[in-house]
Formats: C-alpha cells, sequence, structure tokens
C-alpha cells in the first residue's frame, strides 16, 4: 500500500465526500465510517433507499433504523419534542449517544417505528458531520452486517456480501484498525433524566 501522506488522506477524504453526496442524493445506498462502527447509509427520506438497506440486511422491518444528524436543529425538523435538558446532556456525554425520540415526523414510513419513535445520534465525526450538511438531511445508519450476525469492528471485517450490493464504499479511514463499538442508546425521562437502553 502507498504511503498514507495528510495530503493524500484529504485528498481522497475529499473525493469521497463528493461521491458519497451525488450517490445519496439519487436514492443510492453507500457504505461509510461513522462515530462508531461501519455503517450502511442513507438519504433518511429516501424510503426505497431504506427499503433496500432492510433488504440487504435481511432485516425485520419492524427492527427500526437509526439516524445521525449533524445538529439539534436538524433533529428537531424530525421530531415532535426535544426535553430542554437534552442539549445539555448531549454536550457532556462523553461517548457516541443515540436517543429514541417519540412523535417521529417528516420521515418514511418504513423508518419510523410501530410505536412512532425514532432513533437518531447527532454525528461528532467530522467526515460524517460534513457529508450531512453537504445532503442536507439525516442519514439513515446502520451497522454493515447482515442481522444477526456480528458487526464489523471495522473496514476489513465488513463481508464481501454487503460491499457486493453498495452503490459506492467510502476509502476514507479504510485502514484504521481500531476497533469500533456500537452508541450508547437512551430515550429522555418526562424529568429530563436518561433511560439506558444500551450502554
Amino acid at each position: 500500500m502507498h504511503v498514507l501522506t495528510p495530503e493524500k488522506i484529504e485528498e481522497i477524504r475529499q473525493r469521497d465526500l463528493m461521491q458519497a453526496e451525488h450517490i445519496l442524493r439519487t436514492g443510492g445506498v453507500i457504505l461509510y465510517p461513522t462515530d462508531t462502527i461501519w455503517g450502511i447509509g442513507c438519504d433518511a427520506t429516501h424510503a426505497q433507499a431504506i427499503e433496500r438497506i432492510y433488504t440487504i440486511k435481511r432485516r425485520r422491518p419492524e427492527k427500526p433504523l437509526l439516524l445521525l444528524a449533524d445538529s439539534v436543529e436538524m433533529v428537531r425538523q424530525y421530531v415532535g419534542y426535544i426535553h430542554p435538558r437534552l442539549e445539555t446532556l448531549l454536550a457532556y456525554h462523553q461517548r457516541p449517544l443515540t436517543i429514541i425520540y417519540e412523535g417521529a415526523r417528516n420521515l418514511p414510513t418504513n423508518l419510523v417505528a410501530p410505536d412512532g419513535t425514532i432513533g437518531i445520534r447527532i454525528a461528532v465525526d467530522a467526515f460524517c458531520q460534513e457529508l450531512i450538511r453537504r445532503v442536507g438531511k439525516p442519514l439513515v445508519s446502520t451497522s454493515a452486517n447482515i442481522s444477526g450476525h456480528p458487526y464489523p469492528t471495522h473496514f476489513g471485517e465488513v463481508s464481501s456480501h454487503i460491499l457486493e450490493q453498495m452503490d459506492y464504499v467510502v476509502r476514507y479511514r479504510q485502514w484504521e484498525t481500531t476497533p469500533g463499538q456500537p452508541s450508547v442508546v437512551a430515550r429522555v425521562a418526562d424529568d429530563g433524566e436518561l433511560i439506558f437502553l444500551r450502554n
């Protein structure tokens, strides 16, 4: 493998952002690095792309997918209510944190849980942040594995079944081997405290 200079890494990053944005805007599905593990993603407002992800993962439709947003302002467009304490909690939580919100709106029905909830994480990873900003919409993010199989802790563990069905595979950070972990998942109680569903 060629030596990855900072300039080469930035060149790869910029090309990936441009290509991935194009694929997402045209209803495609991508494999990309997130602030947790490698994920399969699409425009979270594109019902057909979401359906494809369920098919690729062989995932039951009643098991909803989560979203990545770039800010609390973006989250507000897709949920009915955000507890006032939540912004503070998000700012101080150390690990990536997915919040289950009630009253999902402006999203395809095949993305929302039967009880009307949706899981959203504000991405802290700079690549994800920029990609979401470019697309202007939240992105679906789900682990790059078949449902029920172990999730890949780094790119080298992503199966050929997943890779072959992507419209675009991001090259940026493929060389990293530090194991990633899924996010913490929580919902907010009426008093603003977090109730952890997955630590």
